[in-house]
């Protein structure tokens, strides 16, 4: 079982970080826009379970397509940062990806953009990101928490609380909070 352990927090600006980052010798890995597309029964299964399914297709700044993913997450489990279970493929063809789950009954439920920079340092991922109406986040991503609480401090960021809520649970909450009905958020809201 693969697990994802990561690290999210909220920040003023992605600026700081990003010198930071430079400063530290972090590896620079690009620029994207993400398109997520969250599947579910109708009747919210997997959400009232605390599981994921999604959809994701990125294209890099500068136009060319990543190869699409097909990401299932299990519930949270118990720790100071977040850990779930995750179990990621690629697919060649995310329409069609859709249409099977769709045929099997499952909907997309909520859809999303988000810009992402991506960024290595250690053995962490580091992603800079700005889901629609939010701000601005940077996720810590790495093998074990005492390797993403060290990079945490390295980029001084070691003062800011963990941001717990999922974009989804944000972006939904978010949307009920402002009477947004739509649920296929583009990037720039």
């Amino acid at each position: 079982m693969a697990l994802e352990i990561e690290l999210k927090l909220q920040v003023e600006s992605h600026d700081v970080v990003r010198e930071r980052l430079r400063e530290l010798g972090g590896l620079f890995d690009g620029v994207y826009l993400e398109t997520n597309c969250m599947l579910d029964r109708p009747d919210g299964t997997l959400r009232k379970l605390g599981k994921g399914l999604r959809i994701r297709s990125m294209v890099c700044e500068q136009g060319q397509p990543l190869p699409a993913t097909l990401t299932f997450k299990g519930p949270r489990q118990m720790g100071t940062v977040k850990t779930r279970e995750e179990i990621e493929v690629e697919v060649s063809d995310p329409t069609s990806a859709r249409c099977m789950f769709e045929s099997l009954g499952f909907i997309c439920v909520f859809e999303y953009q988000k810009r992402r920079e991506r960024w290595r340092m250690a053995s962490c991922r580091i992603e800079l990101d700005q889901p629609p109406y939010l701000g601005y986040f940077v996720e810590i991503e790495g093998p074990d928490e005492q390797a993403i609480r060290a990079v945490q401090r390295e980029l001084l960021l070691d003062s800011l609380s963990d941001v717990s809520p999922s974009y989804v649970h944000m972006l939904l909450s978010y949307c009920k909070a402002h009477d947004i009905v739509d649920r296929k958020i583009p990037l720039h809201g």
